[in-house]
């Protein structure tokens, strides 16, 4: 009989999981006149100022639109992906990115490829270059619905999936038998049993590596 433990395969979620878009929102906000120039705050808080708004909620989808695709480029790794992803191939772990994205936003006038800005971006910053995070470009997927996530995240057999939203994590159709991590920023304590919090990339890392229960 195998006794050798099973390989993990480490399924992570992109936007705000991965990427933090808190700097590209706010200074997006500010150069279309829909945030005062001394605003500070996060992507949440810059949604919920903008809501205010006369005819708000269309300005912030396309605020949305635009810092999703053309504006990508200027979003930012989160402190600790760097360390968890070389940590995964030095233990042989496998790393899927799951991401629930549609291809184009629906209020963005130049049509930009959500999907592909996604790639490129992971690609400007070597996640399948094989020196630095060598993750097969195959290893990325992206779901048009939360279902068809879900469903992808099953697909693949992950043995532990890391997601920004709780709702993700404790949706009726999440497949079972998968450690589930939620990372957040914000967190202090863990408001169920299903799935561990986790405030940093570091505490990320303990719950995957450490903590093999």
């Amino acid at each position: 009989m195998d006794s050798r433990p099973t390989r993990k395969k480490i399924g992570i979620d992109f936007d705000n999981t991965l990427i933090g878009y808190d700097e590209v929102f706010v200074t997006a906000g500010k150069a279309r006149k829909l945030l005062e120039d001394g605003f500070v705050g996060t992507k949440q808080q810059v949604r919920d100022s903008i809501r205010l708004q006369p005819d708000g909620e269309i300005s912030w989808q396309q605020l949305q639109g635009f810092v999703y695709g053309k504006g990508v480029s200027g979003a930012v790794m989160f402190d600790g992906v760097t360390d968890f992803l070389r940590r995964c191939r030095r233990q042989e772990a496998e790393v899927f990115i799951v991401s629930h994205k549609t291809e184009y936003g629906h209020y963005d006038p130049l049509r930009i490829n959500l999907r592909q800005a996604a790639l490129e971006w992971m690609e400007a910053r070597g996640f399948f270059c094989d020196k630095q995070f060598g993750i097969p470009r195959q290893n990325v997927y992206f779901g048009s619905t939360r279902s068809e996530k879900l469903k992808l995240v099953a697909q693949i057999g992950c043995t532990h999936f890391i997601d920004d939203l709780e709702e993700v994590l404790i949706d009726p159709e999440f497949p079972p038998g998968i450690r589930r991590i939620l990372f957040s920023p914000q967190a202090s304590a863990p408001p169920e049993d299903r799935f561990v919090v986790c405030p940093t990339w570091n505490h990320v890392a303990e719950a995957v590596f450490d903590d093999d229960r």
